[in-house]
């Protein structure tokens, strides 16, 4: 069997090979993603230090900006939340076996996963994953020849590649969502809406050529039939979804189990939303590109998870399965508040790190050079920040204010980040949780062939971020 396995990997592709070799370094000595946030925030601590600050100063801008990203940590837990909710309701999981059903070999099925996980992704991170991890279920159950790793890393591509590019970009949303904006951070950005960053053609195209760049490394990249490792291989036996809600025992549990409820709340939603996008303006599509902010967006996804479940009762279940994939959000967003506080300081005494990166970036570079620079810096930065908001708050305030003094313009910055910022998520497991899970694998089964499409997707984003910044023109912060 061993001798088989060698003969196999040796029969793999260049790229899938190179791919395995990084995984086993990256099983071997990357440590889990809240070791980052704790080594980060040694790291500017003592850069405070460096720069003339006192230890009671760094301090005292540590514990002011823990608790600063509150409201921040729950809208993206609800991301999380409901995206799963919204997945795995009844009428999507019907989609999703039908889907299953079009590939016919191996490495279609991959390219398959790839394709749905990158569009899904723009709709929703949190959705993607679950609804690529169920798509996979689906698949591996039809063609079981197809390779369970390779099909894995394509149901991940969305949250590697385009997510930071669609609706749930979490650095667009804070920026649209003034009440999210730190105070420190609002007279040099602005509230930057929808029209303004993802919005943007430039924006569109970007993810459209990412989108069909990663479904075609996903299937030149997938083994075939013969030398494929299977989810049986695994000790894998895909079932399909059951979600079965008990018998009602008693008489006042009527209403949870009665879609009434579910029909006047989801009314009463649509209604609100009605009137929100049309008190802006233009039109509703400007007025949803005006509206549209992370508030909103979960409560499109609240009442669609209400909606697709159609019982109160079971709408609830949904959500008890998803709350363990928030974890990682809700522990380690307050560190990188802290992180952010000691960077920027407070209103009365501010830190000089913000300032001393803002120079540095105005020094090191030009407004030809600054896309480039600021996503190199972006990606490296997501190795050790695995969150595009939290990190987006690190990073905006001298971010942006090198591109106020450049006269880049400050849309396009946050999609600059958005895009860079994506890259490091193929080979940091921290988001993969909720797809590990509905898949039982782990994250360095996965990580090679996601690590190939990394060296794939650097050029051609930092082409791409580089070539559409030269059409924006610049405008200051509002």
């Amino acid at each position: 069997m061993v001798a088989t396995s060698a003969a196999g990997r040796q029969r793999e592709p260049g790229a899938v090979r190179l791919g395995l070799a990084i995984s086993g370094w990256t099983e071997r000595w990357f440590p889990d993603a809240f070791v980052f946030a704790l080594l980060g925030i040694v790291v500017v601590f003592v850069a405070g230090l460096l720069l003339g600050r006192t230890p009671g100063q760094m301090t005292h801008y540590f514990g002011s900006g823990f608790w600063s990203l509150i409201p921040f940590t729950m809208q993206m837990a609800l991301i999380v939340i409901f995206g799963y909710v919204v997945a795995s309701s009844p009428p999507v999981y019907r989609l999703v076996q039908r889907l299953a059903t079009i590939p016919k070999g191996p490495r279609a099925a991959v390219a398959w996963v790839a394709l749905f996980a990158t569009v899904s992704s723009l709709l929703s991170w949190g959705f993607s994953l679950v609804f690529s991890g169920l798509l996979i279920r689906e698949l591996v159950r039809r063609i079981p020849q197809t390779d369970y790793r390779a099909a894995g890393a394509a149901g991940y591509l969305g949250l590697g590649s385009v997510w930071a590019l669609g609706l749930s970009s979490s650095a667009a949303l804070l920026m649209a969502t003034k009440g999210s904006i730190p105070a420190s951070l609002l007279p040099i950005s602005g509230v930057l809406p929808f029209s303004t960053t993802i919005f943007l053609w430039q924006s569109v195209v970007t993810a459209v050529i990412l989108v069909a760049l990663s479904v075609l490394v996903a299937y030149l990249t997938a083994p075939d039939g013969r030398t494929a490792r299977t989810a049986e291989s695994y000790g894998i036996r895909p079932e399909p979804l059951e979600i079965r809600t008990p018998a009602r025992q008693r008489p006042g549990e009527w209403l949870e189990y009665s879609p009434l409820l579910t029909i006047l709340i989801v009314l009463l939603g649509i209604a609100y939303l009605v009137q929100l996008f049309g008190s802006k303006g233009g039109g509703l599509a400007a007025g949803i590109a005006q509206a549209l902010d992370l508030n909103t967006y979960n409560f499109i996804f609240l009442l669609a998870g209400l909606l697709l479940h159609w019982r109160p009762r079971r709408f609830l279940e949904a959500v008890t399965r998803s709350v363990p994939a928030t974890a990682g959000v809700l522990i380690q967003f307050p560190f990188y508040a802290g992180i952010f506080g000691m960077i920027t300081g407070t209103a009365n005494d501010p830190s000089p790190i913000a300032r001393w990166l803002a120079d540095l970036f105005v020094r090191v570079s030009d407004q030809s050079s600054y896309p480039v620079l600021v996503s190199v810096y972006s990606a490296v930065l997501g190795l050790f920040v695995p969150s595009g908001g939290s990190k987006w708050v690190i990073e905006a305030p001298y971010v942006l204010q090198a591109a106020n003094s450049l006269k880049v313009n400050l849309g396009w910055v946050v999609q600059i980040y958005n895009a860079a910022e994506a890259l490091p998520n193929l080979v940091n497991p921290f988001w993969m949780l909720p797809l590990l899970g509905l898949l039982g694998v782990r994250a360095r089964d996965l990580v090679g062939y996601a690590a190939v499409q990394l060296l794939v997707h650097i050029p051609v984003v930092l082409f791409l971020l580089w070539l559409f910044a030269r059409t924006l023109p610049y405008v200051a912060p509002q």
